[in-house]
């Protein structure tokens, strides 16, 4: 414990996951708590740009009636100023402000998640440290993040942190890379690039001894929801149109949106789910190995008895599944070292059903 306390420092923080220990009664599901929140959240962020459009506009006039209001700044800079709050970029970076702003692995979204008492309950689950299948990482596990279940996927909570706040690192690197000629093609995979290497790196081996493809769809899918919010987006063959409008200068809200079912719901799927699309453990220290020991003694039982039905294939089915998200590549990095709930359980089920 010494040495992985020595090797990995309690002052790098890194909030992992473990979905293959299952909550022991089934989790509410808070999606649209969640949703509404998200959606309270983006009402302060129109509210704070559409005030200080408000604002500069009247130093603006100020200049036209013989002299601007006290702070204000020059014309040019005010006329500057106006202009950017009324294009995308200045909209978005204002949601991000209330939903992924703070100190990486921290975003206020995150810390709400895990801090919010729910209406329905039980909303959350935390895998104590000696269930844990970090325990050879000790400031790993006892930075374990709560599994909740939102639209019927169970996940944790920092991929709501990795949708707001890397999601959005994906929004800029994506349209730097547009406004440099890139094709959106070429732009989303600069971004997933951007990605992949973050998980090699601060967000994930180097850190945690994971790299997590449950947190690169986490970050995709935050693309595409920063994208969504002033652009119309395709969703499962669906156009979306955008969340929010500019309308006679000022920032509103489209009416033509389900804010319900449209604003948060379609990026919430299995994909953030480990257990299901599963992430490459590092062998340092024995993790791979004491992971894939865990999950066979403590966690296949609850799942057969949480899903009597469950099969090898049909897993193996579902996890081929999410290697993509909605046909897009967001990145999935295959590996034959993937410790999954197929190819851990069921050879101990095979030998159980086959004891006398």
């Amino acid at each position: 414990m010494l040495g992985c306390l020595l090797l990995f420092p309690t002052n790098v923080l890194a909030f992992e996951t473990d979905q293959y220990d299952l909550p022991p009664v089934p989790l509410a599901d808070i999606g649209d708590e969640v949703s509404e929140h998200v959606e309270q959240k983006l009402h302060r962020a129109v509210d704070k740009l559409n005030a200080e459009i408000l604002i500069r506009q009247r130093c603006i006039s100020g200049y036209a009636d013989g002299g601007p209001e006290r702070g204000c700044d020059s014309l040019r800079a005010e006329v500057s100023r106006l202009a950017y709050l009324r294009t995308d970029a200045a909209m978005v970076h204002a949601a991000f402000d209330e939903l992924g702003a703070g100190v990486p692995p921290f975003t206020s979204m995150g810390t709400w998640m895990d801090a919010h008492h729910f209406r329905a309950q039980p909303a959350r689950y935390r895998t104590s440290y000696a269930k844990s299948i970090f325990v050879l990482l000790p400031p790993i596990a006892l930075t374990i993040s709560p599994t909740v279940n939102m639209y019927g996927s169970e996940f944790g909570t920092d991929k709501i942190a990795h949708l707001f706040q890397q999601g959005y690192t994906y929004y800029k690197i994506y349209h730097r890379a547009l406004a440099e000629g890139a094709t959106r093609e070429e732009a989303t995979a600069k971004a997933v690039r951007w990605g992949q290497k973050s998980e090699r790196t601060f967000f994930g081996t180097l850190v945690a001894g994971v790299y997590s493809n449950g947190d690169l769809v986490a970050n995709y899918v935050g693309l595409r929801f920063y994208e969504g919010l002033t652009q119309t987006i395709t969703i499962r063959d669906r156009r979306r149109p955008a969340v929010l409008l500019l309308k006679d200068g000022l920032w509103t809200f489209n009416d033509g949106v389900n804010l319900r079912n449209e604003l948060l719901k379609p990026f919430i799927s299995d994909h953030l789910n480990e257990a299901l699309n599963p992430s490459i453990f590092t062998k340092n220290l024995g993790l791979r190995w004491y992971i894939r020991r865990t999950v066979r003694r403590r966690s296949c039982a609850q799942w057969f008895e949480r899903y009597p039905d469950l099969s090898k294939s049909g897993l193996e089915e579902q996890s081929r599944a999410l290697r993509q998200w909605q046909s897009e590549d967001y990145g999935f990095t295959d590996s034959e070292h993937f410790v999954t709930i197929a190819n851990t359980c069921f050879e101990e089920e095979v030998a159980r059903a086959s004891r006398p």
